[in-house]
């Protein structure tokens, strides 16, 4: 007996004939040999006469006979293999659809319970019947399986074998009988058995193999910390900046992937101060890219990009990295060093590296902005500082020109340039250390008033002023555009974090974002527009915040276009750079929400169709078999009496009658149920509520279901006042609720029925001492159709309790289900009294003792 959950094993074959059974029946006897405690629990030969004497002298649990539709079927006996327990089972056809009346609706249910019970299972099942894959299997082979197991069962297994043959091998199989009768060979042959097909189900389920056993590699690299490239199966990971070379290098890396059979993932590298951002946009674009191309798209962060690239590559044991040739200027490659791609390739050790040219090649970043990272009157303020200090530097040297040597006025003059840097940033800072630069070779450098240098040494102290002033003005410049990044995108942070507590807290979403947009970016107006499909140069407003809304792009001032046919406008000011960025933002995100809420649309839409599918598929199940039991009891009684050959006695016509008579009742009140929840649900349904007493209403109603006196206990109180109902239909509600009781009270027990008020209402509990309900499925007991794993076909439609509490609340009342103390359950059926004025309140105080 093993510990624990069992383990599962399963044999995974390409088509119907390659021999999973009898791999299975092949490894029972091999274990058994060994000792191993090993039962069939459900083996399907199909009449292979090798796979009967396969099966040979193992021992074989019974199956379970089940009647359905007038015909027998066998299935496993589930509770036959718990109560075996052996240390191995056997069930064959994972995919299997038990006969209704099991115990669960799919076989690979019961091996679930099997494999908590802790006994290892050997099963089987084809590719055609993996979920995944069974629409891939209908256009190969033009047929639907209907019969499919979700793939995460089969993925979850211990051990999967794959049982493969050749297609031609296969076919031969066939062509001699070894797979189906004589009489099948020439159509399996010239349809589903066909090379082609078998040959494309042979590659799927390699394929879809080579994805469980990838799973296990990952997770047997990770368990191990195994960081090094296996080059066990080709990975293609793309680089993306956020640039407009995106879209060239995921083409790109696509057409690999796709010559070696490869994955496809795309990653951006984030920096961990989040200040040199990508454009929202175009990485929203790349991203639907990708995943349109069958690829994933990853975000990562690193501050070492080339670095950062190929830890992620590692991790996910890619075979080839794709990046972009550096978009810096020579020049800027030159002093800074090598860019991304070529520390990429000197770190990449053995995963290829593919350099891809794209337009954006050598065209730079561009010189900083003139705005930099200060306000303008930071600026302005360090151009007036520079032309002072600088006139009263050469004013006051040129009187100490007697006390202080070139080298003193070199270092003032470079102080002043810092200051100048500090104050107005990078162009006041250059435009001082080129001034000061010429200011000093004309009034402090010998020839001095002359733009001429004598003496070596003093050119060199220029050209080192020159380029420490401007190395000083750049780095505080880059300083002060760094703090204003970081202030800004905190604020953009705390600004999307507002937008999306609001949609959490249930706001309206487009309206919420769209709000926050016009007041973090001080705008008039702000709306969503999406193109007409109809005519594809007109625009309609989806939703809007503001003033009047912005009917078209060209009458807006700003505008951001976050995917094909839809575009984020605003009107109020142009905004400057980094607001556009923030402004595009909001445009990708009320993409997503309105995406969002289409989606959810056409859900809501699909809705009320699926529940009028469940329902008719309920209907006509519950018509071609519930509702056919009772009708064939009554027509085979009324057949036996018609029967002029039989002579029947009075006994036994009676009895026919009985039965006829019976079963007809059977019908109506399921016809009756079936007529009056479909009225309920249209709310069609006629009702005439007069005052109503329970204790005449509920022997009425245990007459309809034939019920002795002992089979019901009855302690209503003599004082309990009349309630508002219809006293028809209250009957209907207390037979269906009563008849429940009845089927679930133990042997012994007896159901009890009593009243008591409650307020100005009445209220009526059915008591039985039962298995009773969960509590998360108290509410499930009320749907239609279903009587939660009840398979007795005798039981009716499942509509009983749900036609109840549809009528007790036409009638103004309330059913709901309680816990009887000491286990069972409890309908109470809460009813307004008839009249209210003589019925006392309940009182809220707590009675002393």
């Amino acid at each position: 007996m093993t510990a624990g959950r069992g383990t599962l094993r399963v044999y995974l074959g390409c088509a119907p004939g390659v021999g999973k059974t009898y791999a299975m029946l092949d490894e029972a006897h091999r274990r058994r040999a060994r000792g191993t405690d090993i039962v069939i629990g459900y083996v399907e030969t199909h009449g292979r006469a090798k796979t009967i004497a396969m099966v040979g002298d193992l021992e074989v649990v019974p199956r379970a006979t089940l009647s359905y539709r007038g015909a027998t079927f066998e299935e496993m006996d589930l509770d036959a293999v718990l109560a075996r327990r052996p240390e191995v089972v056997l069930v064959d056809e994972l995919a299997h659809t038990n006969v209704p009346g099991a115990q669960h609706a799919k076989r690979w249910q019961d091996i679930k319970v099997i494999l908590d019970a802790g006994i290892t299972v050997i099963s089987a099942v084809n590719v055609q019947h993996l979920e995944s894959i069974n629409d891939v299997v209908e256009k190969i082979t033009g047929i639907r399986q209907r019969e499919t197991v979700p793939d995460a069962v089969v993925r979850a297994a211990d051990q999967v074998e794959l049982i493969d043959l050749d297609p031609e091998a296969l076919r031969r199989r066939m062509a001699h009988g070894n797979i189906y009768p004589a009489e099948r060979i020439d159509a399996a042959l010239g349809n589903y058995f066909r090379v082609g097909n078998l040959t494309a189900l042979r590659e799927l389920a390699l394929l879809w193999l080579a994805d469980k056993v990838d799973d296990a590699l990952q997770q047997y690299r990770a368990e191990h910390e195994i960081a090094e490239t296996w080059e066990a199966r080709e990975r293609v990971v793309v680089a993306l900046t956020g640039g407009p070379e995106g879209e060239t290098l995921l083409r790109r890396g696509a057409r690999i992937a796709a010559r070696g059979g490869a994955d496809l993932l795309a990653v951006h590298v984030t920096p961990s101060d989040g200040l040199v951002g990508a454009s929202p946009l175009e990485l929203a674009s790349q991203r639907q890219l990708v995943e349109s191309l069958g690829g994933s798209y990853h975000e990562i962060v690193g501050d070492k990009v080339a670095a950062s690239l190929l830890e992620f590559a590692r991790a996910q044991n890619a075979t080839s990295l794709v990046v972009g040739a550096s978009r810096r200027s020579a020049l800027a490659t030159f002093f800074t060093g090598p860019g991304i791609g070529a520390t990429t390739v000197r770190l990449a050790g053995d995963i290829d590296v593919h350099m891809v040219p794209h337009e954006q090649v050598g065209r730079g970043r561009g010189l900083p902005r003139l705005h930099g990272g200060l306000t303008p009157q930071r600026r302005i303020a360090g151009a007036v500082l520079a032309v002072v200090l600088l006139v009263a530097l050469t004013v006051g040297l040129t009187h100490a020109r007697t006390h202080l040597d070139l080298t003193s006025d070199l270092l003032l003059f470079l102080v002043a340039a810092v200051a100048v840097s500090v104050v107005g940033g990078v162009y006041p800072g250059l435009f001082a250390a080129v001034v000061g630069s010429l200011l000093l070779n004309f009034y402090f450098t010998p020839p001095i008033h002359h733009f001429t240098i004598s003496e070596h040494d003093n050119v060199i102290a220029l050209v080192a002023f020159l380029v420490v002033a401007a190395i000083v003005s750049s780095v505080v410049d880059l300083a002060a555009r760094r703090t204003r990044q970081a202030v800004r995108a905190t604020a953009e942070s705390r600004t999307l974090a507002t937008v999306a507590g609001s949609v959490l807290r249930g706001d309206d979403a487009l309206g919420a974002l769209l709000d926050q947009a016009r007041e973090a970016l001080r705008l008039a107006a702000v709306t969503l527009l999406a193109r007409d499909a109809d005519d594809p140069t007109s625009w309609h407003v989806v939703a809007s915040s503001g003033g009047a809304p912005i009917n078209s792009p060209a009458d807006a001032d700003v505008q951001a276009t976050a995917e094909d046919g839809i575009a984020l406008v605003a009107r109020g000011r142009v905004l400057p750079a980094e607001d556009e960025r923030l402004f595009t933002v909001f445009a990708v995100q009320a993409a997503a929400v309105l995406g969002h809420q289409r989606l959810a649309a056409e859900a809501a839409a699909a809705q009320p169709l699926a529940e009028a599918d469940r329902l008719r598929t309920a209907l006509l199940a519950a018509v071609s078999h519930d509702l056919r039991s009772p009708l064939a009891s009554a027509s085979a009684a009324v057949d036996s009496l018609t029967n002029a050959d039989i002579a029947w006695s009075d006994e036994e016509r009676r009895e026919l009658l009985a039965t006829a008579r019976e079963s007809l009742q059977r019908l109506t009140r399921l016809v009756e149920n079936l007529l009056d929840m479909s009225r309920v649900q249209a709310g069609a349904l006629s009702m005439f509520c007069e005052p109503t007493r329970l204790d005449e209403v509920v022997p009425l109603a245990l007459d309809t279901l034939g019920c002795q006196a002992t089979d019901v206990e009855i302690a209503l109180p003599h004082s309990l006042p009349e309630v508002m109902a219809d006293p028809a239909l209250l009957e209907r509600v207390i037979a269906n609720v009563v008849a429940n009781a009845i089927r679930y009270a133990p042997a012994g027990t007896h159901p009890l029925i009593t009243g008591s008020t409650h307020g100005y209402d009445v209220q009526l509990r059915i008591i039985d001492r039962g298995p009773g309900v969960p509590e998360s499925s108290k509410e499930a007991i009320f749907t239609p159709f279903q009587r939660l794993g009840d398979h007795d076909p005798t039981t009716g439609v499942g509509l009983g309790l749900a036609l109840a509490r549809g009528l007790v609340e036409a009638m103004g009342g309330q059913l709901s289900p309680e816990e009887t103390p000491g286990g069972g359950l409890t309908m109470v059926m809460q009813l307004p009294a008839a009249r209210r004025s003589t019925v006392k309140p309940e009182s809220s105080e707590v009675p002393t003792s």
